[in-house]
């Protein structure tokens, strides 16, 4: 099971709600069933507008995703998705990063919600379900735009040992918010009460899966004839900035545009998530 316990649940869908309500949009909530389990979706905006797709990454749930792309609803009906198997309001299944399965869950919501010309956005590990759709099936994706993404390169593993996973461990063991602390600093340009709050419930009360991530291979990338813009994090020890930009432009036909965020951590500061809402609200003319 993905939580601990009932309690530890409780704690995590409290603070999902204390932000779902802070975000003061107008939304409804839909539980989707798929063959992978129920997905919950939060859909903001005109249903009339263009669809984009948010997806959040590890640790993390569709009311934060929201809560970094505060405008997009102004032009897009917005369908944030809370992942599988994460600190949400999803079943708990857990799906493996190197079969297509999340690509087919993804499409099958696609499907459900009924919608066509799908724009993607996906942050971190939203960044492989985001490939992993486009390799199950491109046909309902327009564009598909990847924040630091899981699946393109993987960073040095020894120093994320030592700077992350060690910390990680420590403060799963003992609770000592130093430890976590550690580990946002490495991970988060800036980070607020909440984000904070968030991962220490998070990481003290859910099974995490810390298994090796999966690089897609340069024949699959080949295939896709989505457009693909990435946007890197320099300073992102997870998803090194400039060597993803390197190996994206080698393997990615369809890549229409990099941007490279200066000086910017894993997780991009507010500054930075609004220059990323900028260029995405740019495709709409």
């Amino acid at each position: 099971m993905f939580f601990k316990s009932q309690e530890g649940k409780s704690k995590i869908l409290s603070l999902y709600n204390q932000k779902l309500k802070e975000l003061q949009v107008n939304y409804t909530e839909e539980l989707i069933e798929t063959k992978f389990g129920k997905t919950n979706v939060i859909i903001v905006g005109d249903t009339k507008l263009p669809p984009l797709m948010l997806i959040h990454g590890t640790g993390g749930c569709a009311p934060q995703i929201l809560d970094s792309f505060p405008n997009l609803a102004s032009k897009y009906c917005v369908y944030a998705i809370d992942v599988l198997a994460q600190p949400n309001k999803s079943a708990e299944n857990r799906l493996g990063m190197k079969s297509l399965d999340y690509g087919n869950w993804l499409t099958e919501i696609i499907i459900k919600l009924r919608l066509k010309e799908v724009t993607l956005v996906g942050f971190s590990f939203g960044g492989l379900i985001s490939l992993k759709a486009l390799e199950f099936n491109q046909t309902p994706i327009k564009k598909v735009f990847l924040i630091a993404p899981v699946y393109i390169v993987n960073g040095n593993p020894i120093k994320n040992v030592f700077k992350m996973f060690i910390p990680l461990k420590k403060f799963i063991k003992t609770n000592n918010q130093e430890y976590i602390k550690k580990v946002m600093n490495i991970l988060f340009s800036d980070y607020d009460d909440f984000a904070l709050a968030f991962m220490s419930t998070t990481f003290q009360n859910c099974n995490m899966d810390f298994s090796s991530l999966p690089t897609i291979s340069k024949q699959t990338a080949k295939n896709i004839k989505t457009p693909i813009t990435i946007v890197a994090a320099e300073n992102d020890i997870m998803f090194p900035g400039r060597k993803m930009i390197k190996r994206a432009k080698q393997i990615f036909p369809s890549l229409e545009e990099v941007v490279l965020l200066k000086g910017s951590k894993h997780v991009p500061s507010s500054k930075d998530f609004m220059k990323i809402e900028h260029i995405i609200m740019d495709e709409i003319k």
